[in-house]
Order: C-alpha cells, then structure tokens, then sequence
C-alpha cells in the first residue's frame, strides 16, 4: 500500500508506532498531531491533509533553490539513466571527479583536495581523523589535542560530538568522547566584558592566545564554526575575528578546521563564510547546501601539504583508512554539479546580498516587541533571542518553552520553523523572492508578538 492511499489518522498511527525522531522528544511528540509532509513546491511544502507551509528552516538549514527545481530534478533522472552508485575505494566516477574540480575551483585559495562523505558529522569526524594522523606523519606524535568553541556544535558522531559543546546535546556522552580545549567564542550580546566591536573581537582573541601559549605544543587543531555559530543560537562574530584567529594557528603551528557545514553555499552571504574574512584553513567541512537540499553529500577539504603528508609506500601504512559505502555517490554528485551551476546561472550570491539588507530592514520592526533581546543575521542566517525583560536580559527558563510556543503559532500560520532554546530561527531558502520573504516575516512577526505578549 502506498502512502497517497492511507489517510492522515493511518500513516500517524503508523508514525507513532515505528519512527523514532531526531531531536525530539517523542513522549510528548506522539501526544501530539503531527505534520507529515506530502510534497513541494517552490519554497512552500505541503502535508497530507493538503495544508501548506513556508519552509522557514530551509529543512534544517540545507535548501538552495526550493522543492520540486527543474534543473535538479532532471540532473538526478539523468544520472539515474547512466548509474546510481558505483564504490568510490579504489576506483573512481564521472560526477564525483567533475564535482571535485568545481568545488577546488570555488574553494578559498590554497584548499586543493576533496574527500566525499554523506553528512555534516562525517566530514567532521574525517576532518579530525586527518588532522590527528597528520602529525604522526610529520613527526610530532604529541599533537593530539583539540581546540573548540564553547557551544560548538559540529555533529553527532563519537569525535564530532568530542569538539562539541553543547551541554544538553553532548554530556550524556561525556564518558565516550576524548577531551577537547574549550575557548569562548565571542558572543556579544552576552560578552563578559563591556566595549565596542573592535574591543570585543581584541578580548576574544586574547583568551584564546593565552589557550594556545599554553597547549599549542599539544594540539593538532583548533575548529571553529566561521562567522556564525549556529546551533548555539546564531551567534555572529566580530569582525576581525575570524582572520585573527587564522593568523594565531599560523603562528602556533596549529591546523585550522572551519566546519562550513551550516554556512556553505550561500548561507552567510558569500559562497563560504570564510570568504567574509579572506580567510584559508588548513580543511573545510561542507554539506547542507551542497546539493541545494535533495540528497546527502558532505566534503573535507585540505590543502595540498596535509594531502601530501599521506603519501608513501604501500608498507608504510600511510594511507588514510577511512571511507563510507556511499563515498562519491553518482546521483548525490550529479545534483550537486547541477545545484552549483544554478547558483552561478541565477547570480544567487549576489541576490542572496541584496535580499539579507531587505530581511535586516523588515528586522527593525521586531525590536518594537518587547521581549526581542537581541537579532542576529549573517546572510540568510537569522536568529532572534527572546528575554523576559530586554533591560536586564533575563533568559526564559527552559521550562516556558519560549520558542516552541513560538514555533507552533507559526505553524498554524503556515510557517514551519523550528527554535533553539529560547532563539527562535529564521533561514528560509535562498532563492526565496522579496514578497516570499515578506509573507515569512509577517507570520514571524505576529507568531513572536501573540505568544510573548498576550
């Protein structure tokens, strides 16, 4: 029996009786009625009952273009026509070659080797794996360690969740992650220090200069979240911070790992976040946007002299043991060639600019509302943290559940959008039109004023 031939009361009893949620608590989550997505259109997705909804989390922050895009759609049958799937281990295949070539070619200079997985923890987790095997070829078996942001989130494997630091995520595993050296990462709104935001980004990269004084001698890398630190609650740097921070692992001798992963393709309005700074790291984690939002591809991408540490003889057991079944994956490459040419056909970069100055001026009106402490926004990244009093800052306890009240007004609205504790987030497509993102706004607006001031 296929879906469109059960009813909405079947495939919920179906729902609740076989599926476990991501992030979710499914206690209270199968008390409720669930929205369960039929198809898409445009920016719009579309549930079985026949309601339609803004998609105003991009799905979890990965939709390029919308649903249902011609030039995507037609790349995957294409290659369907041709192969689905073929091992990347020894071997290799048309789209994922050609997808190696235009992602070097876009990358920030210097970055010169592509290595395929299927998701954002992946490609974090190789990522780490490189950097710590790095420097056993190099000699210097003692740089082991890693340097993270607090409230860094890079993923949910074993050694992802290791450099992350979210504590609700992260400390029922404390007891299988390695230790890693946590630093602040500059937050401004709740900045421990008074000062401008060139006396914020000075104070930040100070503490983190004390941090590598006294432990570069130990470790391998220090990764960071460029620009925006995203599932902490959209926090956006200082200017000057990323590039200070660049020019610190430089000078420590440290591998610097910037996990574009959330901020690729578009998001923070350049192609890479690291572009905002004129910035290189030794790898580059991205996903999400890779693909425009249709299938699960992920890269890490390093430099030649960390590619070349891994070369040798066949008996010096050089080579980089690690690799996934669905490495290089045909269909997930095609549409990714497919989803960068569309980018570059639609000047998507360039609009997605002009479209973030229309958002922060449609912005303005929210700091009317009384409990919008504060708005962040790098490109299409927006996050607004609600307070029970903007003077003072006071958070929402975790118990008002500030942001899932908000977020379920929006839905009935016609919007999904999902929160981060008490910020609630906004990243709507990027292809999303001025009139597209107006209807978003107003439902944003109005779902934040009816639930904090009521």
């Amino acid at each position: 029996m296929t879906g469109e031939m059960l009813s909405y009361d079947e495939l919920a009893e179906k729902n609740k009786r076989y599926l476990w949620h991501p992030f979710t608590q499914m206690k209270e989550y199968i008390e409720d009625d669930p929205v369960i997505i039929a198809s898409g259109n445009g920016r719009k997705l579309r549930d079985v009952q026949g309601n339609e909804y803004w998609d105003g989390v991009s799905s979890i922050w990965l939709n390029v273009h919308g649903h249902r895009v011609p030039e995507l759609d037609q790349a995957i049958r294409d290659q369907l026509d041709q192969i689905a799937h073929s091992t990347l281990l020894g071997m290799a295949n048309i789209p994922a070659i050609l997808l190696a070539e235009k992602l070097i070619q876009l990358m920030p200079p210097g970055l010169a080797k592509v290595f395929y997985s299927d998701s954002g923890a992946t490609a974090v987790e190789i990522a780490i794996k490189m950097a710590f095997q790095y420097w056993q070829h190099k000699g210097r078996p003692e740089k082991q360690r890693f340097i993270t942001m607090k409230e860094a989130y890079h993923g949910d494997t074993i050694g992802a969740v290791s450099v992350g630091a979210i504590d609700i995520y992260h400390k029922a595993y404390s007891n299988l992650l390695f230790n890693s050296i946590k630093v602040p990462y500059p937050y401004i709104y709740r900045s421990p220090i008074e000062g401008n935001e060139q006396e914020q980004t000075k104070f930040f990269l100070t503490e983190l200069e004390k941090t590598l004084v006294t432990h570069h001698h130990e470790v391998a890398a220090l990764i960071i979240e460029p620009i925006v630190q995203g599932a902490s609650g959209i926090i956006v740097m200082p200017e000057g911070y990323l590039r200070g921070v660049r020019e610190l692992c430089s000078k420590y001798n440290v591998l610097m790992i910037a996990d574009e992963v959330a901020t690729g393709f578009g998001r923070t309005g350049r192609l890479f976040a690291c572009n905002h700074e004129e910035v290189t790291p030794d790898i580059l984690t991205a996903g999400k946007g890779l693909t425009g939002g249709y299938l699960p591809v992920a890269v890490t991408v390093t430099t030649n002299d960390i590619y070349e540490a891994f070369l040798g003889e066949y008996e010096e057991l050089k080579t980089f043991f690690h690799g996934h079944s669905y490495t290089g994956n045909q269909l997930g490459c095609a549409v990714a060639i497919a989803n960068i040419d569309l980018i570059e056909k639609k000047n998507l970069i360039h609009k997605v600019e002009q479209n973030s100055q229309y958002i922060a001026n449609r912005l303005q009106e929210f700091r009317q509302l009384r409990h919008v402490g504060d708005i962040r926004q790098k490109g299409f990244m927006i996050g607004l943290e609600l307070v029970v009093d903007r003077n003072t800052k006071e958070p929402y306890k975790w118990s008002d559940r500030i942001g899932v009240r908000v977020c379920r007004r929006a839905k009935e609205l016609g919007m999904l959008i999902r929160p981060l504790g008490n910020v609630v987030v906004f990243m709507p497509p990027l292809a999303s039109t001025k009139e597209e993102l107006d209807s978003m706004l107003d439902i944003l607006y109005q779902s934040i004023q009816e639930v904090t001031e009521k």
